[in-house]
């Protein structure tokens, strides 16, 4: 696979601009996965090389032009986002979708919008020039924008990036914190915490908790201590969570362990934690959930068992579900363990569920037909398993 896109790269990069529209007319007839791989590889080339011809062929693509677009509009930003900025100017509506709907987690932009996106790259080369184009921009597009300069300095620089933000409105401030709070404090704790004393104490605690988030990647134990300094609340919650990850990617036991003897709401931590835990170790997660007493924690830990079980026989799986004593989490929990159980035994799984006492009519309905508590199937969408998320 590596010396395919290698060699793809050479490729596409060895082409003269008058090139690149035959090769794009070819990416139709290569299987789905290596025609995603090509496309990125060759728009991403083609805008180095001549960006207003690949934008221009993308508006013959229909509904293919949102997934290539966004590669153009990157690829073209990172050698000249002057211009890429002068083009998405001049012509907004392309790019209308990008960040949207459409551009949500997995598609086109990855969720950045155009501005994001010309941003991100022009800062990389010219933090100072990025940012002054993305104050100039509506407001609509502005905050998304500076935020991204931002991230991108912090990457590197956190200190320069929050000597940044001295340059800007208060108003614009407060969503560049996280990015600089997160990577300061992977990167130099005791700097990262300095600087989080010197903002407005209402914005203190969220960057913390961004800070401890950052930690936590390098050293998840003095993360974990750092939490004991924070009031209760949204912030605490957000960095027993992050803590909680990073703790269990390691050492998923010792994460659930110390979880539970945290105060706040930890339904989020659990779903990762426990996940987590099953997967690497299915007997010993199972048996950490037993002990726990019946109630709230103890039902989030059993959905988040179930959807992530692979091991386990899905009778026993499904017989789990049930004893959640939340209906909510129950039948979603249920769906999940149905959807995987059809896959090996449908009839075993439609019996089991005809005969159940557990659910409603509607419920069995749902459960037999594939679908979710919410009535769609899939986890996330058409085709996965229900119950997901």
């Amino acid at each position: 696979q590596l010396n395919r896109i290698q060699s793809l790269m050479e490729f596409y990069g060895s082409l003269k601009s008058s090139d690149f529209e035959s090769e794009a007319k070819k990416l139709s007839s290569l299987p789905f996965q290596e025609r995603i791989m090509a496309s990125y590889l060759l728009f991403a080339k083609w805008a180095e090389t001549a960006p207003t011809d690949a934008m221009k062929y993308a508006d013959t693509m229909g509904f293919g032009a949102m997934f290539v677009r966004p590669t153009i509009l990157q690829s073209w930003a990172s050698v000249d986002p002057q211009n890429a900025a002068k083009y998405y100017a001049e012509n907004p509506r392309e790019f209308a979708m990008m960040g949207g709907m459409m551009g949500g987690r997995g598609g086109p932009g990855g969720g950045q919008g155009a501005a994001s996106i010309i941003a991100s790259e022009w800062a990389r080369q010219d933090p100072a020039g990025a940012l002054a184009w993305s104050k100039s921009l509506t407001t609509n597009e502005k905050g998304s924008a500076i935020a991204s300069v931002i991230s991108e300095v912090a990457r590197n620089d956190p200190k320069q990036a929050a000597d940044l933000t001295l340059t800007m409105d208060p108003a614009d401030r407060a969503q560049s914190y996280d990015s600089i709070a997160r990577n300061w404090g992977a990167k130099d704790w005791s700097a990262a915490e300095s600087w989080i004393q010197s903002l407005p104490a209402d914005q203190q605690q969220a960057a913390l908790a961004s800070a401890i988030s950052g930690l936590a990647d390098q050293d998840p134990k003095l993360a974990a201590q750092k939490i004991a300094t924070m009031p209760a609340g949204d912030s605490r919650n957000a960095a027993i969570s992050a803590v909680a990850d990073s703790m269990s990617r390691e050492n998923p036991a010792e994460a659930a362990k110390w979880l539970i003897a945290q105060e706040g709401d930890k339904s989020g931590a659990y779903r990762t934690v426990i996940s987590n835990f099953a997967r690497q170790d299915d007997a010993g997660a199972l048996a950490f959930i037993s002990q726990q007493p019946v109630g709230d924690a103890k039902d989030s830990m059993l959905s988040s068992y179930v959807r992530s079980n692979r091991s386990s026989d899905p009778q026993a799986v499904m017989q789990l579900a049930e004893t959640i004593t939340d209906a909510n989490q129950r039948n979603r929990a249920a769906g999940a363990a149905a959807w995987q159980w059809m896959q090996t035994n449908p009839e075993a799984a439609k019996s089991y569920i005809q005969q159940s006492t557990t659910f409603d009519d509607q419920t069995k309905q749902r459960l037999l037909e594939g679908r979710g508590p919410g009535g769609r199937g899939g986890q996330g969408g058409r085709g996965g398993p229900p119950g997901g998320g």
